[in-house]
């Protein structure tokens, strides 16, 4: 029996959350490992004229809000349930052309956090931890802090929250990165603890890994682990040279649920070290 891809899309406006599934939808996007915010596109076919513009109208900048509106992705198989693949910020929703008028949104994490201001004002000695649950608190994410613990001195900042992580990143030299809800601060070329996966043709790995100057490209199926951040153990047929262990530093998906595309793909930087 075949397990059939499930693709459901979430819009959330002023609080109130609608899903879409039962209709042909395509989504890409690509997460990173630093504060770059992670971006991404939907297309949904066949929302009647209602709908759309009433998507078109709630989603649009000019439309005050006291929230902002956001895109949730999910992705799946009918046998294993869904899982959350993305998490943002709308940042714009656009028509097709006609017979079609497909709707295609545009969302980014962390974005709206870019019009909010913080003060924050450290001790003389303060733990980066600590900072980090700070920065975390001011951008509304949950803190997954996994770096070596130290003291900073005197830290100071003043500015948008969300420019904040690339100012925890800096301050603290390690890898600081939204994931949808969370926001991760690991050591720099160290793998997130808990994301791991071994890859060959039996466990999802898809085509020919191909080398980069810093590691691999390597394309697999989508589960229920995005990995962002985490080490691949490459065991590829027909490239034996890259087989070795690997952390994703960047991550892009194209999934569809009336296609062939449901991949991840990962670009990695070589681990010298095997775990």
């Amino acid at each position: 029996m075949i397990d059939l891809i499930r693709v459901r899309v979430g819009i959330e406006i002023e609080g109130q959350m609608t899903f879409y599934e039962n209709m042909k939808i395509k989504a890409t996007g690509k997460k990173f490992t630093d504060p770059t915010q992670n971006e991404a596109e939907v297309t949904i076919s066949g929302l009647n004229e209602r709908t759309r513009n009433f998507i078109l109208t709630e989603t649009s900048p000019y439309t005050k809000k006291s929230k902002p509106s956001r895109l949730t992705i999910e992705a799946g198989r009918v046998k294993d349930g869904l899982f959350l693949v993305f998490n943002g910020d709308i940042i714009s929703s656009n028509i097709g052309m006609p017979p079609d008028l497909d709707l295609t949104i545009k969302a980014k994490t962390n974005n709206s956090n870019f019009a909010k201001v913080v003060i924050t004002n450290g001790k003389a000695q303060q733990k980066l931890s600590e900072i980090a649950k700070i920065i975390a608190n001011n951008n509304g994410l949950n803190l997954n802090f996994l770096a070596k613990d130290k003291n900073i001195a005197n830290y100071s900042y003043s500015g948008t929250s969300s420019k904040q992580i690339k100012d925890l990143q800096d301050v603290g030299n390690v890898n600081a990165f939204v994931d949808d809800k969370d926001l991760i601060v690991k050591d720099v070329l160290s793998p997130v603890k808990g994301r791991r996966r071994i890859l060959n043709m039996n466990t999802g790995l898809v085509g020919v890994p191909k080398q980069t100057e810093t590691g691999a490209e390597i394309t697999y199926l989508i589960n229920d682990n995005s990995l962002l951040g985490g080490q691949i153990t490459l065991e590829s047929k027909f490239n034996k040279p890259l087989n070795g262990d690997y952390v994703i530093e960047n991550l892009s998906f194209n999934i569809e649920n009336e296609g062939n595309n449901f991949f991840y793909i990962a670009n990695c930087r070589r681990l010298n070290v095997k775990s």
